[in-house]
């Protein structure tokens, strides 16, 4: 799995470096803007877009802080620049250059096209990481060049990034686009912690901890970040009685995590997830009844890299990044995401949307038609649950996958073919596991509560004769920014889907509705509608019925079956304690 999370933020890092060195900045000095931490001033597009850069929602978690709830923001009283973007919080960077080949190919562009773009990528720098990184970016045409809001307050969007919980950052390029401003929201992009400093659980941290437990870091953060919204974006002519949560991947994962955090509720009041459910996350604090590694697991194991058997929190916390940052294997990650704590989490978010335990708000969500295309050469691996499952032969496919999804084994590998052209079927059967059956089973809970629920499938495929990747993983996520890079290729049919597009997220953070004049009906989900979202294939953006559904219904058999086995831990008594989750 962590593999394929590589991937995924190695592609997003590199068509944003292409978009980094192909831009020419225009952008001029900002108003100054007084706010409640005080006055600050970052620049302004030429779309009269005022562009807020490296505000800090929370105290650096450095030193004593690290590995502990978000402390209290800062605030200055002299003008604070805020020009730059902050460095990315602590994570691996690499050069993805097979990446790189595996989409130019695939892409289907020319070969001048493809050494020009090889070209530009060698040129970009390696990006900043460090642990001061809890800053968030806004975006906003609601204010003037005296600083004063123009209007009416506007409805407020926060991106929360994807990367698996290891990767990106709020500031990559492909979030940096005025086309949602100027259709009359305020934009957020924020940092949260990520890897090992954003989700390691350890004893000895739990013990340090008033609460009585770890982990679950950068969900804090994300936490912080909506309160800070809450108090400040007024000021930045947002409202924070009208704000919607978004993200892609693990942005999405968070968006459902942020449903099911008792602290977020009451924080936002829509949501939108793109390519992503945090529902198959199983890790537990401790004790585990599958395979899954649990938060202390996987902490101990990093203290034991660094040489630190049986540490104190503070001796822990005195190890420098870069080690920890070293010693991190791909295995180790699968341990760096939520856990039922019984206090950030009191359930995984899986079981809480099967119990209907979680914040229920308007939604959409949605996925890609092809996410696994940029996977599946280098992870071939169908299902999360399975590794090395056999390419052709039907018999061993099956018992290979009958302890996992039990009678619907044989089914599925009928659905998908995996035994008569396994790439292929392999392909979809890991995107529909990995994004379709979790976004649908979230989908349906929320409209079970006759709350708002849209959903989507983004079929666009690349305009260019030779592409073979179709509608890919991170492919939406431009169409939505307004930031495609336009030397992968770009029609006349995308630009009006990512009009489209943006049309139908603004409009739904403005009312809880995507809907428009004269846009194609979005209709709410029950009875099992999609909204086919399409370009460059022949297929026409309208509302479709039970996309994929025998495929899903068969995936979300076994993704139940795992959830059954973790079922029995969320009784799980909670720590007594009576501090804030959020250290407040």
């Amino acid at each position: 799995m962590f593999r394929r999370i590589f991937l995924i933020l190695t592609a997003m890092a590199t068509i944003c470096a292409i978009a980094l060195i192909t831009t020419i900045p225009k952008d001029k000095p900002g108003a100054i803007i007084q706010t409640p931490q005080g006055p600050v001033k970052g620049v302004v597009t030429p779309n009269s877009v005022q562009n807020v850069k490296s505000i800090p929602f929370a105290a650096p978690p450095i030193g004593d802080l690290r590995w502990r709830p978000p402390g209290t923001a800062p605030k200055w009283k002299e003008v604070r620049a805020a020009t730059k973007f902050s460095p990315m919080c602590v994570q691996n960077v690499g050069s993805g250059d097979s990446f790189l080949k595996l989409m130019l190919e695939r892409h289907g562009i020319s070969s001048f096209k493809k050494f020009l773009i090889h070209q530009i990528v060698a040129m970009s720098g390696t990006p900043r990481v460090s642990e001061d990184c809890l800053y968030l970016n806004i975006r906003t045409a609601n204010i003037n060049q005296d600083g004063k809001v123009k209007d009416d307050l506007m409805p407020v969007m926060v991106w929360i990034h994807g990367g698996g919980h290891q990767f990106g950052s709020g500031d990559f390029d492909f979030y940096q686009g005025d086309n949602l401003p100027l259709k009359g929201v305020v934009l957020v992009t924020i940092n949260y912690r990520l890897g090992a400093f954003g989700y390691m659980a350890h004893p000895a941290l739990s013990a340090d901890d008033p609460r009585g437990v770890s982990g679950n870091y950068g969900t804090l953060d994300q936490i912080a970040a909506l309160k800070w919204v809450r108090d400040n974006i007024s000021a930045y002519g947002g409202n924070p009685d009208n704000v919607t949560i978004f993200g892609e991947s693990a942005g999405a994962w968070s968006v459902t995590e942020m449903m099911t955090a008792p602290d977020a509720k009451g924080l936002f009041h829509k949501a939108i997830g793109q390519s992503g459910a945090s529902t198959y996350h199983l890790g537990q604090l401790d004790t585990n009844s599958t395979s899954w590694i649990d938060g202390y697991e996987a902490g101990l194991k990093l203290a034991k890299r660094v040489d630190a058997e049986s540490p104190t929190a503070q001796q822990l916390r005195d190890v420098p990044a870069d080690i920890i940052q070293a010693v991190i294997t791909p295995e180790l990650a699968d341990g760096f995401h939520h856990v039922r704590d019984g206090v950030v989490f009191p359930k995984n978010v899986g079981i809480a949307f099967q119990d209907g335990d979680f914040y229920s708000v308007p939604t959409i969500f949605g996925y890609n038609s092809d996410e696994a295309t940029v996977f599946f050469p280098d992870d071939p691996e169908p299902t999360v649950w399975v590794e090395g499952l056999p390419r052709s032969d039907r018999n061993a496919q099956i018992e290979a996958l009958r302890p996992h999804f039990g009678k619907k084994a044989e089914i599925l590998v009928d659905l998908y073919g995996l035994d008569n052209d396994f790439d292929a079927g392999g392909e979809q059967m890991m995107g529909d596991e990995f994004f379709g059956t979790n976004i649908r089973l979230v989908t349906r809970a929320n409209a079970l509560k006759r709350t708002p629920a849209y959903s989507y499938v983004f079929t666009r495929v690349p305009p260019n004769e030779k592409q073979t990747i179709g509608a890919y993983h991170v492919a939406e996520v431009p169409f939505v920014f307004g930031t495609a890079e336009k030397a992968f290729g770009w029609s006349d049919e995308d630009e009006a889907l990512a009009e489209l597009m943006q049309s139908y997220w603004t409009n739904f953070a403005k009312t809880g509705d995507p809907n428009g004049e004269g846009l194609p009906t979005w209709e709410l989900y029950r009875g099992g509608n999609w909204m086919q979202l399409a370009a460059n294939n022949g297929l026409e953006t309208k509302t479709i019925k039970n996309y994929r559904q025998e495929k899903l219904d068969a995936l979300e058999y076994g993704l139940k079956r795992k959830l059954a086995l973790i079922r029995p831990l969320q009784t799980q008594q909670s720590p007594d304690v009576s501090d804030s989750q959020s250290g407040e």
